[in-house]
Formats: structure tokens, sequence, C-alpha cells
């Protein structure tokens, strides 16, 4: 589902709270993605859409202190239960929608996008926004904890032709956003895609 940001606000918004003890073995996962982004010492890095901030400890770990971690997200109860869950001193948390970034052109080395692109209002403009933060020759990950066949079962549903995560799908829209996709994961047990900033 492709959402406009105040449907997103709202159910993220009452699920906030909850949101990390429905998922508490997630963990390992995020860090091996992160790891997958192939971060250096120094790098800059956001996690767009970060909600609770889970990516945020591994993101900070990889970058190291001289590193900069950003989060973004556009629920303000999200932000709140990172801070509450203490991610907030891994990295700086911004209200911020992804389609609007306050941030410079090519001022990133990487963008992390947990759960991200299936919840973008519009996937190509918003993709072509992170491209703009993020210099050429830096990276996107674009992550799931699983993947597309088991999410859709955990909710009942079952994959269709349309799915934007779907690799042919998802190949042209990165393409035409200023992003060339490198790898393409799509297992149970993970979701990952990796891409590179073009010039």
């Amino acid at each position: 589902m492709n959402d406009d940001p105040t449907r997103v606000q709202e159910f993220f918004g009452v699920r906030a709270a909850g949101w990390d003890a429905r998922f508490p073995d997630d963990g390992p996962a995020y860090a091996d993605a992160v790891n997958d982004l192939g971060l250096r010492p120094g790098d800059a890095v956001l996690d767009a859409g970060c909600g609770t901030g889970r990516a945020l400890p591994p993101l900070r770990e990889a970058v190291g202190p001289g590193g900069t971690v950003l989060g973004a997200d556009l629920t303000p109860e999200m932000l709140d239960a990172a801070t509450a869950a203490g991610r907030d001193e891994a990295g700086t948390l911004l209200l911020a929608d992804v389609s609007r970034l306050p941030l410079r052109d090519g001022a990133l080395d990487a963008v992390f996008g947990a759960g991200l692109v299936s919840h973008l209002a519009d996937p190509a403009a918003d993709l072509r926004e992170l491209a703009r933060v993020v210099r050429p020759g830096g990276r996107l990950a674009l992550f799931h904890p699983i993947g597309r066949a088991a999410l859709a079962a955990r909710h009942g549903r079952r994959i269709t032709g349309d799915d934007l995560r779907a690799e042919p799908n998802l190949r042209p829209v990165l393409a035409g956003s200023g992003w060339r996709m490198v790898s393409y994961v799509d297992r149970d047990h993970r979701y990952l895609v990796l891409a590179v900033r073009e010039g």
C-alpha cells in the first residue's frame, strides 16, 4: 500500500508504544542488514522512516563515534518510543517526511530504510528525494526482517503482481529515481535490496 502521510501517522501513532514488543527478535536481522550496507567509520547515514530506532545502534556501531547517524520519521509517537528506548543516544532524531528532508544535496553516504517502500506516498519522487541527499556512489538499503511472502501471510494476504517491492517493479522505479539496484534478496527470513546512487 502506498500511503499518504496522515494515514501513516495515524497507523503508526497508535501502535508506537507497543511496536518493539510485537517484534522482539528482529534485532539481529537489522544488524545483519546494516552490515551489508557496507558503511565505513566516519560515514554519514540516514535511517529513513526510522520508527522506534531499531537500526540506530547498529548504524552507530558501523560509522563509529566520528560518523553521523540520523533517524527521520514523520510519526512523533515513534520518535518518542525511540527516545524512551534510549536509541536517541545512537543518533539524532528528526521529525521529518522522507519526501522533504531537511538535508543538503549529497550530505549522506548512505540511507537505510526498513519497511519503508510500501509506506511511501509517491515512491518514485520519494526515492528521488533520498537520492538527492546521498552523494554519487553512496548506498541505499531497503530492508524488512521477513520477505514479501512471509509478510503477506502474516497479514492473511497473498503477494500480488503489482507489489512495488517485487524486483521487476522496483528495479525500474529505482533506476528512474537515481539509483542502480545491485542486489535483491526476498526470502522468508529476509528482504534486502541494495542500490547505489548514480553519478
